[in-house]
């Protein structure tokens, strides 16, 4: 095989690796996006079919219970006839959370 022929096989043999090469990356990159977005839906699926927390007038008081619950998990010492008609109406019917972060919110602004 004569230099010139050596030296075009190389050349085409680099070329062919390094498109191989910049496929790889390219897929391996959505690869790991589509799973990124994949993971965030799922868990935001998870998040949005289970509440977390559950706020209801229970005797007179407000209650926090816990997902399912049926003993309560915190009791408010907030009066319910304190509230707005439209806050009693949403507390009577329930009030769902998905984070503890979105009940002491919600705790907050009630008791102030």
């Amino acid at each position: 095989m004569t230099l010139r022929r050596a030296k075009t096989a190389y050349f085409i043999l680099l070329g062919a690796l390094t498109v191989s090469g910049f496929i790889t990356v390219c897929t391996l990159g959505q690869t790991v996006r589509r799973h990124r977005v994949e993971t965030r839906l799922a868990a935001a699926a998870v998040e949005h079919s289970a509440p977390l927390f559950v706020v209801r007038e229970t005797g007179g008081r407000i209650a926090v219970f816990r997902g399912e619950d049926e003993k309560p998990y915190l009791m408010l010492d907030v009066q319910p006839s304190l509230l707005s008609e439209q806050d009693r109406e949403l507390l009577a019917q329930g009030l769902y959370f998905a984070t503890e972060q979105e009940l002491r919110q919600f705790i907050e602004d009630v008791s102030s």
